[in-house]
């Protein structure tokens, strides 16, 4: 799993981002060092260093598997949405991340036949 965290990160810095210099994932917390996941965006993300985006990658995922009550992970399914998340983000790079997510967890539950609830 972490060597499909590591890739994310990876293809995420690639993605058609304006050159700039990274910037620790801080820049985009509050007064109180809290950082609204809710509103970072693909460009965002990869815009911070690889250790920050590895953290914030981790818990999208984390946080996702908890809302789906999932609690046991296949790790080359993750491995294949979290490459489509990448490829998403890299095709919107001024979307929010979870609503990349969103985008493909709602295509893999259409694909595996659920109703998309």
């Amino acid at each position: 799993m972490r060597n499909s965290l590591l890739s994310i990160v990876a293809v995420l810095s690639l993605a058609s981002v304006q050159a700039a210099a990274q910037v620790p994932q801080s820049t985009y917390s509050d007064a109180n060092r809290h950082l609204d996941v809710q509103k970072l965006t693909c460009r965002q993300l990869a815009g911070t260093f690889q250790e920050d985006a590895d953290l914030l990658v981790a818990w999208y995922s984390g946080w996702y598997d908890g809302l789906t009550r999932k609690h046991l992970p296949n790790p080359d399914e993750a491995k294949r949405l979290e490459h489509d998340i990448i490829v998403h983000c890299k095709a919107n790079p001024d979307i929010r991340v979870i609503d990349a997510v969103a985008v493909i967890f709602k295509d893999e539950r259409m694909r595996i036949g659920q109703d998309g609830a």
